[in-house]
């Protein structure tokens, strides 16, 4: 059988930093490309043209959260049945969700295809960057199969402990978006469009080749244990713990998205700072979510091993490499705020945009901490498939969020929209850590 990276041994801080190292290096590329639409459209197709990126990002960003939730937390059951050794049934599960994942993107791109102007409009996009944001999303959803399929197998790489696959094939897919965003909107001045294409192209690419590796790899899993290619009882019970983690990876995607609507009307120059400030946040919180998702299989394999001590352990050690990624950004952002920024808007020719994107950068930066002490308690919950609470807890988290938005933006300005921010993440971590306190998760072990 091909050796894969078993969390059940080893120093738990250890074994959890450099097994989520690649999912933290892997998510930054996945960033990075996201962000190479804006940073090339920004510079060579103006101000309006990055809005309209802009304000496709933060529906397009939900969708993401939605198959990056869903992977998780439907992987929870293929890496229980890892760490107990039964392999038939981890095929099965991988090979069910897949299906099922499938099926759902499907669907959805079908909704996107059909109501996004819709949404559009009521977000109260403005009008002179309407049409740039309608072409961008109907390509962006024509692609958007490939890019449930190829999150859904990043999961499940991470769940049979191979998170380096998905680290090489994001390195491969960023570099392949950049150099077709260079050439379809910088070489050919396709705008939008060109931005689009090129992220279509680049996720579809990634999409095939992972499908190819990961049906290698279940191969190399031998035992008696038959298996098959869809349980609809295995569906019913990783879809329990699948929704909740849904819930929780959107929440920053939703928030951005229902409270753009409150940053319209500031205008697009507000908004076009407002889409800089919340990729630098998508960038920012990348080490934070992916150390709290690999606390996930970390949880799970270790839960279907027997072994909750080391699970309490691992935890402790996730605390400490949140301290360090926190302490890392929050100078970042106080220090080099400028240079970073001005890679987006430039701060002479749009110094309303340039602002408003600073300003959110530099206050979110000083508490990524507190987003990555609620991921790490929300992984163990997660992991062990104790999910109710959690999803409660992020269901606040984001009601703060869009209430402060829409209800005191309009009296106070548009910087009440990220003030809001840290005291979600603050108040989501507070309910998620009194429940991991209880000690609920170690008797919910769903094999």
């Amino acid at each position: 059988m091909q050796k894969q990276q078993n969390l059940t041994q080893g120093k738990p801080g250890r074994t959890l930093f450099f097994f989520a190292l690649p999912m933290i290096i892997g998510n930054l590329f996945q960033q990075f490309y996201n962000m190479a639409d804006s940073i090339i459209v920004g510079q060579f197709a103006g101000e309006n043209a990055l809005a309209a990126v802009g304000a496709s990002y933060s529906f397009t960003t939900v969708f993401i959260m939605i198959a990056i939730g869903g992977g998780i937390g439907a992987s929870v059951l293929t890496s229980q049945y890892l760490g107990a050794g039964r392999y038939g049934k981890m095929r099965t599960s991988a090979y069910t969700f897949l299906i099922a994942f499938g099926i759902v993107s499907v669907i959805l791109t079908a909704l996107g295809l059909l109501y996004n102007p819709a949404i559009l409009r009521a977000l109260k996009t403005p009008e002179n960057i309407m049409e740039d944001a309608l072409l961008y999303l109907q390509i962006y959803f024509i692609g958007l199969p490939f890019m449930f399929m190829y999150n859904i197998l990043s999961a499940d790489f991470n769940a049979l402990g191979k998170s380096n696959i998905p680290l090489i094939l994001l390195i491969f897919s960023s570099i392949l978006n950049i150099v077709m965003d260079l050439l379809m909107v910088g070489g050919l001045h396709m705008g939008v469009a060109g931005a689009a294409i090129a992220t279509v192209i680049a996720q579809g690419i990634s999409a095939v080749l992972s499908l190819v590796i990961f049906l290698r790899l279940l191969k190399t899993y031998k035992n008696d244990e038959k298996y098959s290619v869809f349980d609809k009882n295995m569906l019913k019970a990783g879809t329990k713990i699948a929704i909740p983690s849904i819930v929780q990876q959107s929440i920053v995607s939703i928030g951005m998205l229902l409270t753009q609507s409150s940053v319209n009307h500031f205008g697009s120059s507000a908004l076009a700072g407002y889409s800089a400030g919340s990729r630098l946040e998508s960038l920012g919180i990348v080490p934070m979510i992916a150390t709290g998702n690999a606390m996930s299989p970390f949880t799970a394999q270790n839960l279907g091993a027997g072994k909750t001590e080391r699970v309490k352990e691992g935890y402790k050690a996730a605390y400490r490499i949140i301290i360090a990624f926190g302490i890392f950004l929050a100078l970042a952002s106080q220090l080099l705020y400028r240079p970073i920024v001005s890679a987006f808007v430039d701060p002479v020719q749009s110094p309303v945009a340039f602002e408003t994107g600073t300003a959110y950068f530099r206050f979110v930066g000083i508490f990524f901490s507190f987003l990555g002490f609620k991921a790490i308690t929300d992984g163990i919950l997660r992991g062990s498939g104790d999910v109710k609470v959690y999803m409660l807890a992020n269901l606040i988290n984001l009601a703060i969020r869009v209430s402060v938005a829409q209800f005191l933006s309009p009296v106070f300005g548009i910087q009440v929209i990220w003030y809001a921010i840290p005291l979600g993440w603050f108040v989501n971590y507070v309910i998620s850590f009194l429940w991991y306190r209880t000690g609920n998760w170690k008797k919910k072990q769903i094999l």
